[in-house]
This record gives structure tokens, C-alpha cells and sequence, in this order.
């Protein structure tokens, strides 16, 4: 369909020109107003809010985009989802929210009336308010941009799987500066027409950060055209000071975007797929920072200037000409126009709304909760790792999950509502087995050698964690489901990512509107341990110091150590909602330690005791404890080491599986009570704590505990290099060799042959030390290293 040049008759114009300017007004009344929301009164000092919080120079912006979006979602019934990139857009949607009727139906007190709009201007960035951005109370927002730059990333996560969806994600020209946004237009290359919505990126360039210019905004049309063609776009510029021209030529430009994207869609899901990757329309749309806003204060240029970021008049309190100012621009809105006696929007304007779900606000994927399909999961038990000997073989535990995996894509074929992000580690994760079902996705050309790509893939390989978060994200807020497997130590990548999703998750919980969507899955392999091959730059476990911060009802941490446990903890975590789940194993080949049904119990419980492996539990003289697989493997072997070499030692062994247990009752929802607790490790014998991550972590979950003076904890002390497996752990000082010294340091008088096995470990790691410098690899008794019962021979 041809698009006219000026699509909009006069009469449409007018009333789209109405709306732009009602949504200004309020998003400046928010900022500015505690008192006299329509003028009806000359305006005073005390009409006046206390403290003057907010960001005007984006919002013009984003109002002119919303009631263009408006205009097609009525006439074509389209399905759109509004994200807006700049970080402090949150007066911009909250005002357009309010005027399609959306918010009062959220929060019926905010009426739509002179009342509502009242307390829609005094809870704005107020205590017991409502914040600047576009956050979790903001009815249509499922992406936030506190931190800027991850609008489209959670535009394409939101897309996938969607068909009928298009996802208008506004970018600011600050955010487009930023590392995460500038890698996240590949999400293009993963979009398959046939199957998923689309993402129409709109770049708004309004020239200035807070205080200097942006890149983008000093860039002209001819590089910026190139770099998006680069990316796989058509850029589409608009550009104007003069808002009725500006208006038709947005109208213009947004309709040949929208119908350039129903062609591709059509196109692919006429011939069942795509034989070239299509190239996607995008809007370029230069506008004045703080355009319509003050021109000059003070002698200073505002408007079109760094100076409008925030707010533009700030003095009102105190400079009566200031206030004349700030009144004269709040008139030349025309509220009388907009609003009627009682404060409501004219009904010729509220007629510009689309209806129902249609209304952005109002959309059900932007509360995805509300279409969340629970998993089909098959029976995990079928799995299971069976053994006639425990810890007598070694297995690959994440192998073990990828034939789970594999098995929910079957599942859920048709549902199509679960994938797989991972930075180009599959394969090298041990989960493969899901490529035996599906492949990665990539809808750029195919060629012979390929392996298991095609754009019907259900696996998201692309090396940026940033791009597996972001997509991840956008696609549970939308109500689906799945799991970002990632090395260890590159998860930090995303450290402030999950940070925000876990706040996001936290302000949803206080939201009843909010449905659970469901939870946000990681899987950390490569761990620090065992990536002794790829050295020290590789081994970092501090993303479990990351997540163990937040807030206790939204986030949960576990360390299976073995098979059948991490069958057990993922089964769990992908049937749970509203959290942030973290598992922790190696993909290496490793002991399995408990039968199914003792894995199902322990998980269950969280922690508990190894009576197979501890010596007299009932009386212990000291607990060994670890949370962990490889801290398992060195407390299980330390367990083998003191039965045979200090027999007379009474130990009990404590395996932890879901970390947060150790937290007290009223710290997290998974702690232990303190009766629990003592159980487990005592009031006052000595707990040597072999675990995963940095040692302090342990300190930090059992603070509030009896006696915590008496816990020594082990584990990664940044000593890391390209050496052995073992050599790892004895750098780290959590061999099972250190664990003994440490119980013949606390307990000298527990064992009568203390000093001849203190040197006995001594001479153990001087062999050690000498045997791989010179053979570069582990002792044979290391590594040949299984578990034998007392007089046991294999």
C-alpha cells in the first residue's frame, strides 16, 4: 500500500496534536505540581512540589511516538507493546496511560478526573510514589531503562515467539551509546518473519545527554544510514521543530514502516520460511531536547539544548520570574481545550485511543504473567543416573541435563514457549543432546558445514551475554519460558542485568495486577575448578556473590552435586515463577554421589547429613561441611583420608544443595530455623566449609547463627592459573588435604598422631607440587580417587 505524503486530514491532525499536547502537560505537572492541576487559579509558590525530580527533555518525544502508534493500533488492530529506551521516560508513559484510561483501571483511586489527575502529579517521584522511569507500576512496561541499554535486546526477547506482535522499541540517542545497545542489533539476524513479531527500532535523537552531545546526535543521516544498513536495516528519517509538519510525517514514515513489516511477515509465512534474511524497517526521528519547553531561561537557550534533560525551570520556589515562566508554558498548552469542568479528556480525544487490550497499556504480553503456559516437563526421574557402587564412576552431570532438555523442546514443540540462550557454548556445556530436536537459530545464509543451524532453531547461540539476558528477559516477561547456560566466570557479565531483574521482580511482587511470569533460569558451568585448561581468566565465581545480595524473596541459589541432584534442582526451578534460579556445576566428568531418591530428599530438604561418608555423626567432634560438586569431591575425600589415617575422629559430613538454607528462617524464605540449623552443625563444634565460590559469601548467609566464630570456610581465593584440576584446589587451600590440616589446626588434641599426619599432608603436597611441574598432571591416586566403604577393594 502506497502511503501518502500528509496521510493526516486536518480534523485527525488537530485531535493527534490534542492528545501530543494533553500527554506534555502532564508529564510537566508531574514534575513540577502539587496543587492547581488545571490553572484554574493564577499559579503560586505554593501550587509548587517541595522537590522538583524528573526528566522533561525525552518526553516530548516519546508522547508524539505513543499517539502515532495509537493511530494504527485502532485503524489496522494492530498488537503493539510500547518499550521506551530513555532511561527517565516514566512521565512520558504514565501520561499517555492515564489518558487512554488504562492507570485508573490499575489503580482506581488515580481517577480520570481533575481528583485523579491530582494525585497523578503528587505521587510522581514523591515518597510512597511512583519512580521517574517507565518501571514494574507503569501498566504496558515490561523493560524499565533505569540502566540504559537494554531496550532492544528485551524488544527481541519479547518478539520471539509472538507472531502477531510488534514491539515499537524507542531508543534514546544517550542509551545508543552505550556496549550493550550497540550489540544488540544483531538481535535482527536471530528474528525468523515466519514465526516471530517483529521489532521496529525508533532512534530518537534529540542531540544532548545530560550535560554534552551525543554521538548519534551529531552524526548526519548518511552514517547513520550506513551503519544501519550494516545492521540489516532500512533507515527511515524524520526530522522537524514545526509539529504539525513533524506529525505528518511521522504519520507518513510510521505507516510505511509498518506496512514494509507486514509484507516481510506475509512474504515468509506464505512460503513457510525465509530463503534470505529480509531487511527491517527502522525510524530515525530527530526532535528538540525539551521541544515545546521553555526556549530561553535566564538568558541561557533551554529548549533544543543539554539544559532541557531535566528540569528545564528550576527555580520556581524562589524566583517569581521562574514561576512566570513555568506558568506561561503550562498555558500555552491550552488545557482548556484538552480537559473538560471536571478535568476529564475530551471525549473527540479519548476516541483516539485504541479499546480494550488493544490499548498499549493495557496489553497482556506487557504483563506476561497473565499468559504464562505452564512447562510441560517430562518425568525427570527417567534420567536418573543409576550406579551399583556409589562415587565409583565419573559422569558428565550437564550431559545428563541436555537429554532433559532436549526432551522439554519435544514437549513443548507446539506450544513453541521455551529456548535456550547460551554464548556459543552448547556443545561445549554438554548439551548437545538438545541439537538431536532442534538447532541454532540464525536466519542469515546456511552452508554445507554447518552444524544444526537454521532459522527454525530454538537455541540462541550469539557470543553476548549481554544479548542471552536481555533476550531471556524479554521473553519470561512475556509470559514464556527458558534457561541461559553460560561459563561461569562470564556470567559477571551480566552482574547488573540480573541485578535489575531482580529489583524488577521485587517491585512486581507488591503489584497484584502483576501475574507471576515465570522464572529467570541460569546455568553456570566452565566453573572456576575446572578451568584449569583455560586459566585464570576464566575462573571467577563471583556472580553467586552477586545474587545472594538481593532481595531474598526473589532470588535462590543452588549447587547440586551430582546428576540426579541437578535433575532434581532444574526440575524444580523451570516449574517455579518470579525468581531468579541460579544453578552452579561443572560440565567435567564427575562422581556421582546419591541414587535418585536420595537426590529427590536432599534437594528437597536443602542440606543435609551424610551418614555414608561421615564417621560417628550422631556425636561429632567436628562437621565437614561444602556446598558445591568439587567442594563435595575434596570434603568426601578429606571424609575417606581422616577414616583411614585417624580412625579414632568422630565427623559428621553436611552437604548444603540450596545455599540460601543458611540463612536464618527470617532472613530468606529457604533458611533454616536456628533449631534446624543447630542440628545440622552444631552450637559449638569447629565447621570446616569447603565451598564453591569466595569463602566470605558462607560468613556472610550465616550471620546470625550461634557461635559463627567456629565456621572456617574454604574456597576460591583468586589463586588461579593453566595447571590441573587438582592443582586448583590445593592453590585455593581447599584440597582435601587442606580441609585435614585445618581439622588437625582446630582440633590438635582430637587426634593423638596430630603432628606425624601434619607432616604426612605436608609431604602429600610436596609430591603433588612435584609431580605435575614434572608430568603436568594430577597423582595417579588423585585422579584414580573414588569412594570405598572401610575394607572395600575395587
Amino acid at each position: 500500500m502506497k502511503t501518502k505524503k500528509n496521510p493526516l486530514d486536518k480534523k485527525t491532525l488537530d485531535r493527534m496534536d490534542a492528545w501530543w499536547r494533553a500527554a506534555n502537560y502532564l508529564n510537566i505537572g508531574q514534575i513540577y505540581l502539587l496543587a492547581n492541576p488545571l490553572l484554574r487559579e493564577p499559579l503560586k509558590v505554593e501550587h509548587i512540589k517541595p522537590r522538583l525530580l524528573g526528566h522533561w527533555g525525552t518526553s516530548p518525544g516519546l508522547n508524539l511516538i505513543y499517539v502515532h502508534l495509537n493511530r494504527l493500533i485502532k485503524r489496522d488492530d494492530l498488537d503493539v507493546v510500547y518499550m521506551a529506551g530513555p532511561g527517565h521516560g516514566g512521565p512520558a508513559l504514565i501520561a499517555n496511560v492515564w489518558l487512554e484510561g488504562t492507570y485508573s483501571e490499575y489503580y482506581p483511586e488515580i481517577t480520570r478526573d481533575e481528583k485523579g489527575m491530582l494525585k497523578l502529579f503528587r505521587q510522581f517521584s514523591t515518597p510512597g510514589g511512583v519512580p521517574s522511569h517507565v518501571s514494574a507500576p507503569t501498566p504496558g512496561s515490561i523493560h524499565e531503562g533505569g540502566e540504559l541499554g537494554y531496550v532492544l535486546v528485551h524488544a527481541f526477547g519479547a518478539a520471539f515467539d509472538n507472531p502477531n506482535l510488534i514491539v515499537a522499541a524507542v531508543i534514546g540517542d544517550g542509551e545508543a551509546e552505550t556496549g550493550p545497545l550497540e550489540g544488540s542489533w544483531k538481535g535482527i539476524k536471530f528474528l525468523n518473519a515466519a514465526r516471530d513479531g517483529a521489532v521496529l527500532p525508533i532512534l530518537h535523537l534529540n542531540g544532548y545527554k545530560i550535560s554534552g552531545p551525543t554521538v548519534w546526535g551529531r552524526a548526519d543521516d548518511k552514517e547513520i544510514a550506513k551503519f544501519l544498513e550494516g545492521h540489516g536495516y532500512e533507515a527511515m528519517f524524520v526530522e522537524g521543530t514545526v509539529p504539525a509538519k513533524v506529525h505528518q510525517q511521522f504519520a507518513a514514515t510510521l505507516e510505511k514502516a509498518l506496512a514494509k513489516i507486514r509484507a516481510i511477515q506475509q512474504k515468509a509465512r506464505k512460503r513457510g520460511g525465509t530463503k534470505q534474511r529480509p531487511v527491517w524497517p527502522a525510524i530515525v526521528l530527530r526532535t528538540l531536547k525539551g521541544w515545546t519547553g521553555p526556549k530561553v531561561v535566564d538568558g541561557l537557550q533551554i529548549e533544543g539544548t543539554f539544559r532541557a534533560h531535566q528540569v528545564p525551570v528550576s527555580e520556581v520556589r524562589t524566583k517569581p520570574a521562574h514561576l512566570k515562566i513555568l506558568e506561561k508554558w503550562l498555558k500555552s498548552y491550552r488545557p482548556e481545550e484538552l480537559f473538560d469542568e471536571h478535568g476529564r479528556l475530551r471525549a473527540e480525544l479519548a476516541e483516539l485511543a485504541p479499546t480494550g487490550p488493544r490499548r498499549m497499556g493495557a496489553n497482556p504480553h506487557a504483563n506476561g504473567g497473565s499468559l504464562r503456559v505452564p512447562l510441560a516437563l517430562p518425568d525427570y526421574t527417567q534420567y536418573a543416573v543409576k550406579f551399583e557402587h556409589r562415587a565409583a564412576e565419573r559422569m558428565e552431570s550437564t550431559r545428563v541435563l541436555g537429554l532433559f532438555l532436549r526432551d522439554i523442546f519435544k514437549k513443548n514443540a507446539k506450544q513453541a514457549n521455551f529456548r535456550l540462550f547460551c554464548p556459543d557454548e552448547t556443545n561445549s556445556n554438554r548439551l548437545g543432546a538438545v541439537f538431536d530436536v532442534t538447532d541454532r537459530c540464525s536466519t542469515g545464509r546456511v552452508i554445507p558445514r554447518d552444524d544444526h543451524v537454521s532459522a527454525e532453531g530454538r537455541v540462541m547461540e550469539v557470543l553476548s551475554e549481554h544479548c542471552c539476558q536481555g533476550w531471556l528477559e524479554g521473553y519470561i516477561l512475556t509470559g514464556r519460558h527458558g534457561l541461559f547456560a553460560t561459563y561461569e566466570a562470564f556470567a559477571m557479565v551480566v552482574d547488573s542485568m540480573a541485578m535489575q531483574h531482580s529489583k524488577w521482580l521485587e517491585e512486581c511482587r507488591k503489584l497484584p495486577w502483576r501475574k507471576p511470569v515465570p522464572s529467570l533460569n541460569y546455568l553456570l558451568t566452565s566453573t572456576c575448578w575446572r578451568n584449569d585448561h583455560n586459566g585464570f581468566s576464566h575462573q571467577g565465581p563471583g556472580f553467586i556473590d552477586n545474587i545472594v545480595t538481593k532481595k531474598p524473596a526473589v532470588v535462590r541459589v543452588y549447587l547440586p552435586p551430582d546428576a540426579n541432584c541437578l535433575l532434581s534442582v532444574a526440575d524444580h526451578c523451570l516449574r517455579s515463577v518470579s525468581y531468579l534460579n541460579l544453578i552452579v556445576i561443572d560440565k567435567q566428568p564427575q562422581l556421582q554421589w546419591l541414587s535418585l531418591d536420595e537426590a529427590r530428599a536432599h534437594c528437597t530438604r536443602g542440606a543435609g547429613v551424610w551418614n555414608w561418608c561421615s564417621h560417628e555423626p550422631e556425636r561429632p567432634e567436628v562437621i565437614l561441611a561444602c556446598a558445591g560438586d568439587i567442594a563435595t569431591l575434596e570434603t568426601v575425600a578429606a571424609a575417606a583420608l581422616l577414616r583411614e589415617f585417624a580412625p579414632e575422629l568422630r565427623f559428621r559430613v553436611v552437604n548444603v544443595v540450596d545455599l540460601m538454607t543458611l540463612c536464618c528462617v527470617d532472613h530468606h524464605p529457604h533458611g533454616m530455623t536456628h533449631a534446624d540449623f543447630n542440628e545440622l552443625f552444631t552450637t559449638d563444634k569447629h565447621v570446616i566449609f569447603a565451598f564453591h565460590g569466595y569463602p566470605g559469601v558462607v560468613h556472610q548467609l550465616i550471620h546470625g547463627r550461634a557461635n559463627t566464630n567456629r565456621f572456617h570456610a574454604r574456597g576460591f581465593i583468586e589463586e588461579g592459573t593453566t595447571t590441573t584440576p587438582f592443582d586448583m584446589v590445593v592453590l585455593n587451600k581447599m584440597s582435601r588435604v587442606h580441609l585435614c590440616l585445618d581439622i588437625l589446626h582446630y582440633l590438635p588434641h582430637a587426634i593423638p598422631h596430630a603432628k606425624e599426619l601434619t607432616d604426612r599432608c605436608h609431604a602429600f603436597l610436596a609430591k603433588h607440587r612435584a609431580y605435575v611441574t614434572e608430568h603436568f598432571e594430577d597423582l595417579p591416586e588423585v585422579n584414580n580417587w573414588v569412594w570405598k566403604e572401610p575394607g572395600e577393594k575395587r
